[in-house]
Parts: C-alpha cells; structure tokens; sequence
C-alpha cells in the first residue's frame, strides 16, 4: 500500500486501499459477478435444452475469483490468479471464433495452448504480460466482428457485447487515479463497472459458443 503522511493512497483503480481483509472492497465484491455470469449461462444453455460450454463457463467464473484475489486479499500470486483465466477467456473466444468462421470442430488445445504460453511473460514481464493480453483481446474483437459480418443473425448479439465492453472499457479508464472520474472515497468505482459489463457481455456471447459440435456459422 502506498501511504503519503501515514494516509493510504488509491492505487490504479482508483479506490482507496484500506486497513482490511480487501484492498480494494468494491472491486473485490463486484468481481463475483463473474462467478454469477457463469452460473446464469449454464442454466439459460439447460433451460434451452443446449449442450453446456463448460469450459468456456469454468474459465469465467475464474475471471471473477481471480479478480477477487487480486483485488481482495491481493497475495504475491494474485497477478497470475487474475490474468491467466481472462487470458483463457480472451483466447477461447478468439479459437472460437476461428472454428466457426473456418467450419471446423473449435480443439481445447488452439485456446489452452496459447493461454499457457501467454503466463510466461505475466509471470516474468508483466508489463509485457498486460500489453500481450490487450493484443489478444484486438485478436478476438476483431473475429468476432468478422464472425459477426458473414452471419447478419449474429450481429445484434456481437454488437451489444462489443458495446457493454466499450462503454465498460471507456469508463474504467476514465476512472483510473488521476481521471476525470476519479473518486476514491464513492462506492461507485469505474473499475466495478468495468466488472459488471465485461461479465454481461460474456453472457450475452454465450450463445455463441459450442461446447463439442459445430460452431453454427
């Protein structure tokens, strides 16, 4: 924690960092929103009789628990509990995208192999680490928005998740230490709501994916 005249000091989040089991108490609670993301797509995929993309669902979920130990307890590993299961998400996404935009059969290994080797500069580099992960976040973006260009049926879904993210995105920016919408002290934090809206549209593209078929093109 850094501390200026024994008074604690935000860090790049924006929030204050208090004496407590959290760092950073509204970022820590609004990352189990993951959690609850995964749990809401498993059951619209049952009640809608569809096969359960477990992978992709166990991957979110462990957005928001990694998230939470970063934010929360903060450990010595909190660095790659947080990046290497969005980094999961990021590449699922993308070799997703790939099998349905190639029509072939999506392999586990096209998203764990390079979510593996993406822990590699987070552990050694993790400035590096942060920029690759922004790199592979473009990469699946842009497929999408290709996926989304070849099935007009698709476009509505595509466009509302790109959307939540940006707006997420713009706002948890803003809302850094030194932004505009900096609060330290408000229960409204930038950084929650990048949360919120990174898991809503995680959702939303749930449809999206299959589990062990086809992808529909």
């Amino acid at each position: 924690m850094d501390e200026v005249a024994g008074l604690p000091q935000p860090g790049p989040g924006c929030e204050w960092s208090p004496d407590g089991p959290l760092v950073e108490p509204v970022s820590a609670v609004t990352s189990l929103v993951f959690v609850v993301a995964a749990v809401v797509l498993v059951v619209l995929r049952r009640r809608a009789g569809l096969p359960v993309p477990w992978a992709y669902a166990v991957l979110v979920a462990g957005v928001g628990i990694g998230s939470f130990v970063q934010h929360g307890p903060d450990p010595a590993w909190s660095d790659p509990a947080h990046d290497l299961p969005l980094a999961g998400v990021l590449c699922f996404l993308a070799s997703d995208a790939v099998a349905a935009l190639t029509g072939r059969l999506r392999r586990w290994w096209w998203w764990a192999v390079p979510t593996g080797l993406l822990l590699v500069p987070v552990l050694a580099w993790p400035r590096i680490g942060d920029l690759a992960q922004v790199g592979v976040a473009v990469v699946a973006a842009l497929l999408l928005l290709r996926r989304a260009r070849r099935a007009p049926a698709l476009r509505p879904r595509v466009a509302v998740a790109v959307g939540m993210l940006a707006v997420g995105g713009i706002v948890g920016s803003l809302s850094r230490t030194g932004g505009p919408l900096c609060d330290p002290e408000s229960l409204l934090q930038g950084h929650a709501l990048w949360h919120v809206a990174s898991a809503a549209a995680l959702v939303v593209l749930a449809p999206l994916v299959t589990p062990t078929t086809r992808a529909p093109r």
